[in-house]
């Protein structure tokens, strides 16, 4: 990594992430990671409150140092609690 520039190092540090993510025991593929300016940005759905958590923790271990922000959003699956009114 010697002789990066600044936004070179923040992309090897997504991609890494973006590997992370993919390959740990979450698996999650639903998160997109891009880089505006010298900031990371995550955003997606994921399927629970403790996916979205893990997320955000491997991010913040992946990209200490750096300026990010997330909209990563959980995808309720579960069916609706009453019927739907129709006109």
């Amino acid at each position: 990594m010697n002789g990066m520039n600044t936004a070179e190092l923040i992309e090897y540090r997504i991609q890494h992430l973006r590997d992370r993510l993919a390959r740990e025991d979450i698996a999650e593929l639903g998160v997109r990671i891009e880089m505006h300016g010298a900031t990371a940005h995550l955003s997606g759905s994921v399927a629970s409150a403790d996916c979205r958590a893990e997320v955000l923790r491997i991010a913040g271990e992946e990209l200490a140092g750096v300026a990010w922000h997330q909209d990563v959003t959980v995808n309720c699956a579960a069916p609706p609690d009453h019927s739907e009114e129709l006109s």
